[in-house]
This record gives C-alpha cells, sequence and structure tokens, in this order.
C-alpha cells in the first residue's frame, strides 16, 4: 500500500474513533474557574509548520487581553506545576496566557532544533497573537530555562508587539557576550560543561510517533486526551556513564534517540555553527524591555549578568535601555517560586537565610506597565539591580552591576612550594610575595578532582548544586589550597571577580580550575563560585595554542560573579586544581579533541607566584561604613 493511503486510511479510523471518544478534562479545575480554554490550535509558520497552542483568557472579564506567551519545548499536554501557577497567576491579572510547544516537540509539527527557531517561529507566534481578536497586541513571553533562552534571539528582531520579557536562567539561549563565550552553556572557559549531554538524552527526538498531518482541532483535542507523546527514557547513572571514555559514544550508548548531541559535542567554542542557530550574539541589538530572574548558584549567571549590562547600554532605543532590571536570587536552577516563604532556604548544606522576595508582585508589576500601560510607575520606583548577598543573607539594591562603590583588591598566591591540599602552606594575602615560588601536582584524567557543589543545572544528578563543605576535596593533593588570615571584619564582596594565574605544564594542553570557598572559624569550608580554562584557549577562542612543555604561560580564568559577604574571624580560601568531574569534561591532556579519545596523558601541573608571576585574585569589596 503507498504511503498516501495509508495515511488516509488512519485518517480515516481516526474519524471513526474520535466519533465516539470522550474528551479528557485537559485542565485543572481551579483553572477551568477562572479561564475560558481553547485548546491545541495549531498556529500555522510562514512554512505552514502548525504549532500546538492552548489559549486561557479570564473568564468573565472583557477583552481584549494583553497576552503572556510560554513557549516551551516541554510537555504540557497536562497543565500542571509551574505552568498551572503561571496561567492562574495571569489569567486572575486580567492577562490571556498561551502556552506553545516548539515545532518538533509532542503534537507541534516539524523538526526540533534546539531554541524552536527563535527568529523565525518566534517572530510568527508574536504575529499570530497580536492579530486575535481577543488580544490587545501587546505580547509579553516568560519563562524558565528552556523557556527563557528562546527570547534573546527573538529580543534582537524587535517585533513591534513584542513589547516585554521575562527571561529566568536563560543563559543557554546567551553565545558570545561580552568576555564570555559559552555558546549556549555548552562550554565554561572553553570546556564543555556535561549538562548538555545529559539534558539531551531526554529531550532530543528527532524520531518520534506523529499523527497525519491536517487533523482538525477536535480530532487534535481528542488524541491529546489519550496520548500525550511524552518519552519514557530509561535511567541512567551519569555519574558513572560520563566516566566512559570516548565522550562521542554517551548518548548512542545509553540509547538516546536521533538528534543534535553528537555533532554539537563535535563542536568547538568558535565553530560558525554556533552563530547560525537561534542563540544572541552581542553583535545584535537588544530590542525588548526585559525583567531577568538569575541565581546565584545557578550555571550561567556571568553570561547573564553581562547580557542585562551590554542590552542596558547598547540597546539602540533608549527606553529599552532604561526598561533593563534584574534580579539575582540565592537559589538553584528555576528554583524562584520554590523559595520558602518567611523560612531559612537551604542551598546544598549552607543556610543562606530567609530570601523571601515578592517576584510575583514584581513581574506582574513589570508587565501591567508594558502591556497594560498602567501608570504604576514601574520603571521610575523599582531598582534596576536587587540581589542577595550570601553571608549577610538580605537583600540588597543597587543602581547598576556591580555596585558602583565597589573597590577592586587583590589577593596574593604563596606559598614555600608546597600549597597542596588543606594541610599545605599556602596563603593568600594583601601582600604579594616577595619571592618567587611555585606549587606543583600531578593531574591524572583517570582520577579527577571531583564535582562538589557549585552552579550546576540539569546534568541528571551526575552532580550537585549548591553550597558544601569542601574539606573532603581539598585534603587532596591534586589541589592547591591557598588560605587567608582571619578577617578582622566583615567584608563583602559584591561584583565581578577576575583571576590571574601563571601556570606550566608538562603536557600540551590542559584544564586550571578554581574555586573561592569561605572559611568559617570552625574549618568548614563552603564553596562560594568555581570556573575552569582549557589552556588552549588562553589567548581567546578564535584559535587553539599550545604549550610548551616547562614555560610559564599566564591565564585570565573566566570571571566570577557574586554577592558574598566574609564574616568577621572566617578566612578567604582559593582551591586551584585541574579538574571538576563530571560537571566538567575531563581535559586527556594529549592536544586533541577529547571528544573521541580514550587514551589519557598524566600532566604535571605548576602554579607559579611572586614578583615575576604575581597570581592573583581581585575581589570587587564593598567598603565598610
Amino acid at each position: 500500500m503507498a504511503k498516501s493511503s495509508i495515511s488516509l486510511a488512519i485518517t480515516s479510523l481516526l474519524s471513526v474513533f474520535m466519533a465516539s471518544a470522550t474528551v479528557a478534562q485537559p485542565y485543572p479545575k481551579e483553572l477551568e474557574a477562572v479561564a475560558e480554554a481553547d485548546t491545541m490550535i495549531m498556529v500555522s509558520m510562514r512554512d505552514g509548520v502548525r504549532l500546538a497552542t492552548d489559549v486561557y483568557l479570564p473568564k468573565d472579564q472583557e477583552g481584549p487581553f494583553p497576552v503572556v506567551l510560554s513557549k516551551t519545548p516541554y510537555n504540557f499536554n497536562e497543565i500542571r506545576g509551574s505552568t498551572l501557577d503561571q496561567a492562574l497567576k495571569f489569567v486572575e491579572a486580567g492577562y490571556a496566557f498561551v502556552v506553545q510547544n516548539e515545532r518538533g516537540r509532542y503534537y507541534s509539527e516539524g523538526e526540533w532544533e534546539i531554541l524552536g527557531n527563535p527568529q523565525t517561529d518566534g517572530w510568527d507566534s508574536i504575529s499570530w497573537l497580536a492579530q486575535q481578536e481577543w488580544s490587545n497586541g501587546n505580547v509579553g513571553t516568560l519563562g524558565c530555562s528552556s523557556t527563557a533562552e528562546w527570547q534573546m534571539a527573538l529580543a534582537a528582531q524587535d517585533h513591534p508587539n513584542h513589547k516585554a520579557m521575562v527571561p529566568m536562567a536563560a543563559g543557554a539561549g546567551i553565545g558570545r557576550v561580552g568576555e564570555f563565550n559559552e555558546q549556549g552553556n555548552w562550554y565554561e572557559g572553553g570546556v564543555h560543561q556535561t549538562l548538555f549531554t545529559t539534558w539531551l538524552y531526554g529531550v532530543q527526538q528527532n524520531i518520534r510517533p506523529t499523527f497525519p498531518a491536517g487533523l482538525s482541532q477536535e480530532e487534535l483535542q481528542r488524541l491529546r486526551s489519550l496520548y500525550d507523546l511524552a518519552p519514557q527514557m530509561p535511567s541512567v547513572v551519569w555519574a558513572e556513564k560520563l566516566s566512559e571514555l570516548p565522550a562521542s559514544s554517551w548518548l548512542d550508548s545509553v540509547g538516546a534517540n536521533a538528534g543534535p548531541g553528537l555533532e554539537m559535542l563535535m563542536r568547538k567554542p568558535n565553530d560558525l555553527a554556533w552563530f547560525e542557530g537561534g542563540l544572541y550574539h552581542d553583535s545584535e541589538d537588544f530590542g525588548v524591555p526585559a525583567f531577568w530572574f538569575n541565581s546565584w548558584f545557578d550555571v550561567s549567571q556571568g553570561p547573564n549578568l553581562a547580557l542585562f549590562n551590554h542590552a542596558r547600554k547598547n540597546a539602540s532605543d533608549p527606553e529599552v535601555r532604561d526598561g533593563q532590571f534584574v534580579v539575582v536570587a540565592p537559589t538553584l536552577h528555576c528554583g524562584f517560586f520554590r523559595t520558602p516563604e518567611n523560612e531559612d532556604l537551604i542551598v546544598g548544606e549552607l543556610n543562606v537565610g530567609d530570601a523571601t522576595f515578592p517576584y510575583w508582585d514584581q513581574i506582574l508589576g513589570f508587565f501591567d506597565y508594558y502591556l497594560k500601560d498602567a501608570d504604576n510607575d514601574f520603571v521610575d520606583s523599582t531598582p534596576k539591580v536587587q540581589y542577595y548577598t550570601l553571608g549577610e543573607n538580605q537583600w540588597q539594591q543597587a543602581g547598576q552591576w556591580p555596585p558602583s562603590e565597589v573597590e577592586e583588591v587583590a589577593f596574593y598566591l604563596n606559598s614555600s612550594g608546597g600549597a597542596n591540599s588543606l594541610f599545605g602552606d599556602g596563603s593568600l594575602s594583601r601582600n604579594p610575595p616577595l619571592s618567587d615560588n611555585a606549587d606543583g601536582f600531578t593531574y591524572d584524567p583517570m582520577n579527577p578532582v571531583p564535582a562538589l557543589g557549585g552552579n550546576v543545572c540539569c546534568n541528571g544528578g551526575a552532580s550537585l548544586g549548591g553550597s558544601y563543605d569542601q574539606r573532603a576535596i581539598e585534603a587532596r593533593a591534586d589541589v592547591l589550597v591557598y588560605t587567608s588570615e582571619e578577617l578582622s571584619e566583615d567584608t563583602e564582596v559584591t561584583g565581578t571577580i577576575r583571576t590571574k594565574l601563571f601556570i606550566s605544564s608538562d603536557a600540551l594542553d590542559t584544564d586550571f580550575t578554581i574555586k573561592l570557598v569561605d572559611v568559617h572559624p570552625d574549618g568548614t569550608a563552603y564553596n562560594v563560585d568555581d570556573t575552569i580554562q582549557r589552556a588552549r584557549y588562553r589567548d581567546g577562542y578564535d584559535e587553539e595554542v599550545f604549550m610548551t612543555p616547562g614555560e610559564t604561560y599566564e591565564i585570565d580564568m573566566t570571571p566570577l560573579s557574586t554577592s558574598y559577604t566574609f564574616k568577621a574571624g572566617h578566612r578567604i580560601r582559593l582551591e586551584v586544581s585541574s579538574s571538576k568531574f563530571p560537571q566538567y569534561m575531563r581535559n586527556l591532556n594529549t592536544g586533541g579533541n577529547n571528544v573521541d579519545e580514550t587514551e589519557a596523558v598524566v600532566a604535571r601541573n605548576r602554579v607559579h607566584h611572586g614578583p615575576q608571576f604575581s597570581s592573583r585574585i581581585v575581589l570587587p569589596i564593598v567598603p565598610g561604613d
């Protein structure tokens, strides 16, 4: 039987079945009480591909309404969780709330691409929403993680009806911005962040069950009540799987579906393909007022803050420049609305205090201003920057990031050549060392330093996010530990932290890691922030420059970002090593691709310090009263 005949036969059988099937209630009773729902609207894009779309309109309220769009690769067949919360909040506040699947996801037609073709599908979706009779033409976008990341590339298009956006934890939508070149969280310091491999395992589904094209809305509603099309992926112990070599086999060996994972894994940070998809790069304009929400313990907070600054300084429209706001919370990835109210928040092992924040009040105030033209004075009365200072455990505000009053203070690495481990002689001091010295350690890729805490997202439980006592890590001989004297007064570090290392190795290429740590009086040592840098990219990401064994090189580590008060009696510590696995892919030290290699080289790495090689960390300190 020909393929067209099969399709017709299936369609005919479905029609017969639909006539007798009963449509299940697609949304909960609490939403039904306040909203009129129009589900499984298939919205056509410019190429004819149709995207599955649900619309929720305020019940017993007179339109037209401003529109908030949540565009997602995730399953909303049964609206629940954060999506349900958003629908209730916006509908009750007089908005039309719209959820739409990216192309190639669930009931949306077409082939999936990471970020969902924001320049074309995003534009066409906004245009469709603006033209509906129930719409007032003002459209806002909102979402966290994958429902946020596509918004930046759309903002560069400056759609006339895209009036405002609330991107939360949006770093995977940022390609290159300022000094950050992470290409959508794929890299940090030129090193693959394994979170994307584990995330793609459950998401890349380019081979998937589909229904015949052209089914009616009623037919699709009935099908949706029976099939949600969500794959049930077998469980994987990612901490073990990521230890296997070669890395290129990871997804295939666990039975992942067809998708872009392997091709993306083979890309280098300067690959032109990063500039051809849906990522936003700072060579583009930014056309939409934005209320950014970021987290101290989330992946990519540095690029997120850099993009906030970029939009505020470089957008061509002065109203867009003035319409940039940011909140930085002490949470894990997308943890904003999971923050307990009027109770202490524990992030990892660290109690960060009562981090209650009026998220919904401010989000609705922002959208009311831009989508309802409300005279609520949001732009003039809301601080441009609101951030939580850890250690002090309080919310603060500023007119810019970093705050204007910070002073950069250098802390220099020093030792007698024995900074290895917590029990070594490494020190961190405001006074530069008087003589040159170096600390050496052996980095064996088959015995890497394990990850414990930090800015983690979406890695299938392979490594933990948040702040943990680091003393077990610091007991290793392949971790250099530099610690300050006890602080005589509270020391607030708020802003961008820069670290310069002078290094050498007997390998052609290796990685270097740093970790900023708060040492409490009882000796517990909680991580504040960390990063990694691949030596071959020390001169930039446009070309690889390998090392000559034994020669000393200067490395500027990818900047850290935080707001943290080191209390009086505490000490500031810097760890230096060459791995944080499995959060970051191991460097096999060969100078090769790493991705397709199975053999490793042990590297003997050194960190130099002294008058000639002044390795140091520069902290942005807020002066005391």
